[in-house]
């Protein structure tokens, strides 16, 4: 699908049959989507968009090949209330007063992975290093291979706050990181030095 060809050229006034807020914020479905599920607060989408102007003039846009991934909070109050409404492969123009006209393509909605429930400190069962690191290993790996301190990884990972606020994931993104093991932090490069390839660990790491 391409985000591109949109169904209706540009109109700077919603048309009469546009959905209209109590907030006076206007709505229209350019393509209808699949399927019947709808984004959650707590979800992330991946979507194309173009925000114009009220005059029309476009103010950015992620189209194909790129794809933008955001988590639905951090959103516009507009912005996130047509997007609660919307389904996969749903195509919708939105017109803010006074603000900017917005053109959404609801490509995947993304559910974020579970919050671990020792994420405020390691389980009983963790193994502690010398340096204070605590890890366990969830999925076991493959060989006896063990990446060096200046080797490259290629890695998915999810990070928590221990107050179970997730920070950052390649997993949410539908992306692996590449990156040399000593340009993360102390924990991290330790941590990852433990594994091989295959291998899934939970650690616990301060930033030092």
């Amino acid at each position: 699908m391409l985000f591109l060809a949109l169904a209706a050229a540009l109109t700077l006034q919603p048309p009469a049959d546009a959905i209209v807020t109590p907030d006076g914020v206007s709505m229209q479905v350019l393509v209808p989507g699949t399927g019947t599920a709808h984004p959650e607060s707590s979800d992330y989408v991946r979507m194309h968009y173009t925000i114009y102007s009220v005059e029309g003039k476009k103010l950015d846009a992620v189209v194909e090949p790129h794809i933008g991934t955001v988590a639905v909070s951090k959103l516009s109050d507009a912005w996130r209330e047509a997007m609660m409404q919307m389904v996969e492969g749903e195509q919708r123009r939105i017109w803010i007063p006074d603000e900017m006209i917005l053109d959404t393509d609801l490509v995947a909605i993304v559910h974020p992975p579970a919050i671990p429930a020792d994420v405020a400190a390691p389980p009983a069962d963790a193994i502690t290093t010398r340096s204070g690191l605590a890890y366990k290993v969830l999925v076991p790996g493959v060989g006896d291979k063990h990446p060096s301190r200046r080797s490259k990884v290629r890695v998915h990972y999810s990070g928590w706050t221990t107050d179970g606020k997730m920070f950052d994931s390649s997993v949410v993104r539908d992306q692996p990181s590449e990156f040399p093991i000593d340009a993360v932090i102390p924990g991290w490069t330790e941590g990852l030095q433990l594994m091989t390839v295959g291998e899934k660990t939970r650690s616990h790491a301060t930033q030092k």
